[in-house]
């Protein structure tokens, strides 16, 4: 990995650059204010499938139906066909509901269409029940529709199936970075498609969402492991309050400024207990509304400046990582199915 001071790179793979008809927001001559990297895949790679699958409940503990299908989904997180990552986080959504939420990522899109059985049965008949709703929300983007950054070399999401990092990067720091960091961005507006809509079987009771092209999708997420004393306590009392309120923001009423659904989670551990990593992940109706609200809306402000005043205290010595994903699918590589979910889950917002 490149050290700062030496020359930097574009986030953009060199197999998946080509000549722009969109130019970058940022002149050549720019230079980063700091540090940040882009997860590089083997060129081999052209396809990943990103999974998450979701089980939600009202009572205290997790009824029988849950426990069984979490304890069958972790029978498939291994052995023949098993992702190339998978991580686990906890939230309670917008109507109160616990839910557990699993991510599973491969970088072979063949092998997960022979696991994905696995998640057929998740929104199957054996999970049909009054006390849970299950949900499997599904997209297979191509590596030129999504992006990924980073403070640190540590890796989360789909980037740890990557298995290595660019040097620093170009295409960052600034508004507008993650669609410079884009591939596809290159040549394309990704103007969004036709609203999703909702159809229902009779039979099975699930509900599949008919996609939109160019559904945008955020990953975005924190980790503070590392941290401690003064900044421990900068984080949690100062940033994370600011964060919470602006994830809170897009999930109650992000509707009106074009985000579906968002979800702000707990990664948990093998144990189910709490960690010290966050994240957030939202389905918007295009780049663009994400775009805006980043840049302008008054929750995201508050949450730049947050970040910023405590990036400014603690200097290089911040032990905070952060890091993104940046999804922007076409219509067919889409998949998203509820079974006894309310409706104000996921994508069933936007057909509501």
């Amino acid at each position: 990995m490149k050290r700062r001071g030496d020359a930097v790179e574009s986030s953009i793979a060199e197999h998946l650059r080509v000549d722009r008809v969109h130019p970058r927001r940022t002149p050549d001559s720019f230079h980063p204010p700091y540090p940040s990297f882009s997860a590089r895949f083997d060129p081999a790679v052209d396809q990943v499938v990103m999974a998450y699958l979701g089980v939600q409940y009202r009572t205290p503990e997790p009824p029988p139906v849950v426990v069984a299908a979490l304890a069958a989904l972790d029978s498939a997180r291994s052995g023949e066909h098993a992702p190339d990552h998978h991580d686990r986080a906890r939230f309670v959504d917008e109507a109160g509901y616990t839910s557990v939420l699993t991510t599973f990522y491969w970088t072979d899109p063949a092998e997960h269409d022979r696991w994905a059985k696995a998640r057929e049965a998740w929104t199957g008949p054996q999970h049909r029940s009054p006390d849970a709703g299950f949900f499997s929300e599904v997209v297979r983007p191509t590596v030129r529709r999504f992006e990924t950054l980073f403070s640190s070399d540590r890796t989360e999401g789909v980037s740890v199936a990557a298995g290595k990092l660019s040097g620093e990067i170009h295409e960052h720091g600034y508004w507008g970075g993650a669609r410079d960091r884009l591939p596809i961005a290159q040549t394309d507006l990704l103007e969004p498609g036709t609203r999703p809509t909702a159809e229902t079987n009779s039979e099975t009771g699930v509900i599949t969402v008919r996609p939109q092209g160019n559904l945008c999708l955020i990953r975005s997420g924190q980790e503070w492991t590392e941290t401690a004393g003064d900044e421990r306590g900068m984080y949690l009392g100062d940033v994370e309050p600011v964060l919470r309120a602006g994830m809170e923001f897009l999930r109650d009423d992000g509707l009106a400024i074009g985000c579906y659904a968002n979800r702000y989670v707990r990664v948990t551990d093998e144990t189910g207990a709490d960690t010290d990593k966050s994240y957030g992940m939202s389905w918007w109706h295009s780049l663009a509304d994400l775009e805006a609200w980043a840049e302008s809306h008054p929750t995201h402000v508050a949450i730049f400046r947050a970040a910023m005043k405590y990036l400014s205290a603690m200097g290089p010595a911040a032990r905070l990582r952060l890091y993104h994903e940046v999804t922007v699918t076409d219509a067919d590589e889409q998949e998203f199915r509820y079974l006894g979910c309310h409706d104000r889950t996921g994508l069933l917002r936007a057909v509501r």
